[in-house]
């Protein structure tokens, strides 16, 4: 065999095993990539209202690495202007919240202040242990054009609560979710 057509197979054979090399690696990484996040939206039965209540709940970490859970919430029949509950708890013990206190909301270089009505929910009002703050997501809700992510402030409390784009979408499809959609 002449020695020109022995290293063309040599060549030949050194492409091939770079491509399965390639194709093993490509199949060996693609599980470490991100998965879509899928939305956490529940509804639940109340005692109060006959039609129940839908949620979005989240756990997420302010800066300093505090797990706060946060939970969205509309009572009712889904309509285009429910209004929508934004609950922050910290974990029992751990933070007392003062009422009232508005929460700030920053997205890009908008910043939201949502009042705080804590003290209106039968729930929470009697709560002696003041872990949690409720808040009117609605204002925030309707100024959104897009899944943007967000950063919460609750002063005196954490600085900085990031919620990522995926949340807001949740919250965002909070007004008009149903089961029958989902």
């Amino acid at each position: 065999m002449p020695l020109q057509e022995l290293s063309l197979g040599g060549a030949l054979l050194r492409c091939l095993i770079g491509l399965v090399v390639i194709t093993l690696l490509s199949l060996g990484l693609f599980p470490l990539t991100a998965a879509p996040a899928w939305a956490l939206i529940h509804a639940h039965p109340d005692e109060t209202t006959a039609t129940g209540v839908v949620r979005s709940l989240e756990s997420l970490r302010d800066l300093d690495y505090q797990s706060w859970q946060v939970v969205a919430y509309r009572e009712g029949p889904p309509r285009p202007q429910a209004p929508i509950t934004l609950r922050i708890v910290s974990y029992p013990g751990r933070v007392r919240l003062d009422h009232p206190t508005p929460l700030l909301v920053t997205g890009g270089r908008r910043l939201w202040e949502l009042a705080d009505t804590t003290l209106s929910s039968p729930k929470l009002a009697g709560d002696g242990r003041a872990a949690a703050a409720e808040f009117d997501l609605t204002p925030l809700l309707a100024d959104l054009e897009n899944n943007r992510p967000l950063r919460l402030e609750l002063p005196g409390v954490f600085t900085e609560l990031p919620v990522p784009p995926y949340v807001v979408k949740e919250w965002r499809s909070l007004p008009g979710w149903s089961e029958k959609a989902a």
